[in-house]
């Protein structure tokens, strides 16, 4: 009956929510036809568009959220012949929190547990239920955890709170299209915003004691010392997962690679850092949280944890993934399943690290090789035109473009780091050094003999007339020849580039244009059609062709060549790329502009952040209007 209640109560907030925008509708309709009569319709134009935006934007997301529909469950389905320990531990826990198990298990990659219930008539009359369960929690955690994590899972069926999901994910739809579109100082905006904190305290208060009310089926079947464990590791397990993927897998999947054994490389990595991964559990715990946050904070749920019955369960100090038959011929399905690697090249992980960070730095050395070339009128530039500069005592006229403040001489001092880099990158292109994998710290340049080589103390002489010969005779010594580093040739293209994100209806130099965002740079697609088809005109785009083949077809602003960003406004998108040559590029966002993803837009700027730190510019202050 209780969650008959809350179905009942999500039904009307959320129908108020698009009363809400009707009863807007209406009044500004009526308000601008008296306000058109009075005043010449230019007047009522000027006055009236923004409200017109504004309200188009409530029609779109109500419209949307009417006809989107839940996400099948996606996920490696888990049958009983490859998990049959962990089936049989699910049902038991089923059993003790009084529900009926789920009818299927789906292993996903990321650290997350979770339950879902495909219901109808609005959560009213229960369905097919899925548990899904990540890979690197089962690499992650114990068996007694693990058992914590799913008998507070499987509490949310107890407690009937997967009834509601049908109604909170088309709430969620409505408000987060509109609220994101609408700025914040527009009137129709100050009302949606008003009701969407009223709709998502109410939400997110049930939320919170939905999820007490499985902490505590968790404390009284798992026990406390395993559920409190759990709770403190959830945290830290998340962010080495994170860290594993932005240090060692993005490098190299952004470049056209993939490692041979995704999930193996995160279960070496847990064991070589297990007493950093400690630490961070040790210290979880101690956060406020937010008041909108549907989870309370952990402090909150620990000490609650305190205060709960608890159960007699035996420690099982055993890696969860044990429960798995095959755990390392599961995970090798998952990555198949998840991250298939298309075109790219599949090596093992020490090729996969040491190939993936040498075109790291030879991509960052190729920033200054196109700087030298512009600066000596160079068509193929590379470190000898940066040598040449040194010796003719020029490198601080050359160097004082990367550096915000200092004489030239001090530049000159700070360029022996950017000058190392290129070092390296002669070194390794030189086949006298390479980049030797390491769980537990960054990858370090070893020699022929995998000797350390470090190349500091040469790229400091080398930046000085009087010491650069003593340099060039030390690198000679080591082999490795400066001739060898130069620019990478040809345009950027879309060849085993990732496609990161797309902003339909965007003018560029006043120019409407459709923007693909590749990890490489833009694509300008001209001539994209109508305002209100934009997202569905950009899938179509992406799955026409390769992205090979619009880089191509298409002009492509390359981020590599883009030597500072100015944002002047983050929503709508408005900003300003330099170019070399001193070209700009002005994007300006249309208020009907469309999203391929709801990250689109923060993909972009998060690109412009990265400029911004590798050329050392700063963006102009951020007006935010969200």
């Amino acid at each position: 009956m209780a969650a008959t209640y809350r179905a009942l109560a999500s039904v009307l907030m959320l129908a108020g929510f698009y009363l809400v925008g009707l009863v807007q509708i209406g009044a500004f309709a009526a308000g601008f036809a008296r306000f058109a009569a009075t005043r010449s319709g230019y007047v009522a134009v000027d006055v009236g568009w923004p409200l017109v935006a504004a309200l188009g934007v409530v029609v779109v997301g109500v419209w949307r959220s009417l006809r989107t529909e839940d996400a099948p469950p996606t996920g490696f389905l888990l049958t009983e012949r490859e998990a049959p320990q962990l089936w049989a531990t699910v049902r038991e826990l089923a059993v003790g929190v009084a529900t009926r198990a789920p009818d299927e298990i789906r292993l996903v990659s990321e650290v997350n547990a979770a339950v879902t219930e495909r219901t109808r008539f609005l959560g009213l009359v229960g369905g097919r239920r899925t548990l899904v369960v990540g890979l690197p929690l089962l690499q992650a955690l114990r068996v007694d955890q693990l058992r914590a994590v799913l008998a507070h899972e499987l509490g949310h069926f107890s407690g009937r709170h997967t009834r509601l999901g049908e109604v909170a994910y088309r709430g969620r739809i409505a408000i987060g299209t509109t609220i994101g579109r609408i700025g914040r100082w527009n009137p129709v905006g100050l009302v949606f915003r008003g009701y969407t904190r009223l709709y998502l305290l109410v939400d997110r208060a049930a939320s919170r004691r939905q999820e007490s009310e499985a902490d505590r089926a968790s404390v009284r079947l798992a026990g406390r010392s395993a559920a409190v464990s759990a709770l403190r590791a959830l945290p830290a397990v998340d962010r080495a997962w994170s860290f594993y993927l932005r240090r060692y897998v993005d490098p190299g999947w952004s470049v056209g690679l993939a490692p041979d054994d995704l999930y193996g490389g995160f279960g070496r990595l847990l064991v070589a850092r297990a007493d950093e991964i400690a630490r961070l559990t040790q210290e979880t715990g101690d956060e406020v949280g937010s008041r909108w946050e549907t989870h309370p904070p952990i402090g909150v749920r620990i000490t609650a944890m305190g205060a709960a019955p608890t159960g007699t369960a035996d420690t099982d100090e055993r890696p969860a993934e044990v429960l798995l038959a095959d755990a390392d011929r599961v995970g090798r399905a998952l990555q198949a399943l998840t991250a298939d690697p298309g075109d790219r090249t599949v090596l093992p992980w020490p090729a996969f690290v040491a190939t993936a960070t040498a075109v790291s730095v030879r991509r960052r050395a190729d920033h200054y090789y196109r700087a030298a070339g512009r600066f000596t009128d160079d068509p193929q530039p590379g470190l000898p035109n940066v040598v040449e500069l040194v010796r003719r005592n020029r490198l601080g006229e050359f160097a004082e473009q990367f550096f915000e403040a200092g004489t030239r001489r001090e530049a000159v001092q700070r360029f022996a780091e950017p000058l190392e880099l290129m070092l390296v990158d002669a070194a390794i292109r030189s086949g006298r050094a390479h980049w030797e994998l390491s769980w537990s710290r960054p990858a370090q340049l070893v020699g022929p003999a995998g000797e350390p080589l470090d190349l500091a103390d040469i790229a400091k002489l080398a930046v000085h007339p009087q010491t650069l010969d003593e340099a060039l005779t030390r690198l000679a010594e080591l082999g490795i020849d400066p001739a060898v580093a130069t620019a990478t040739p040809g345009r950027v293209t879309g060849c085993r580039a990732g496609l990161i994100g797309g902003m339909a209806n965007v003018k560029v130099d006043g120019v409407p244009c459709d923007l693909l965002i590749l990890d490489r740079g833009l694509v300008l697609v001209g001539d994209p059609g109508p305002a209100g088809e934009g997202e569905e005109r950009l899938r179509k785009l992406v799955s026409s062709t390769s992205l090979e083949e619009l880089a191509d077809r298409h002009p492509v602003v390359a981020f590599e060549e883009v030597e500072s960003v100015e944002v002047t406004r983050e929503v709508p998108l408005r900003a300003i790329l330099t170019l070399p040559g001193g070209r700009r590029v002005a994007l300006h966002e249309s208020f009907t502009g469309d999203l391929l993803d709801a990250q689109s837009r923060d993909t972009l700027l998060e690109a412009f952040t990265s400029i911004g730190d590798r050329t050392g510019t700063r963006q102009a202050p951020r007006h935010r209007m969200r």
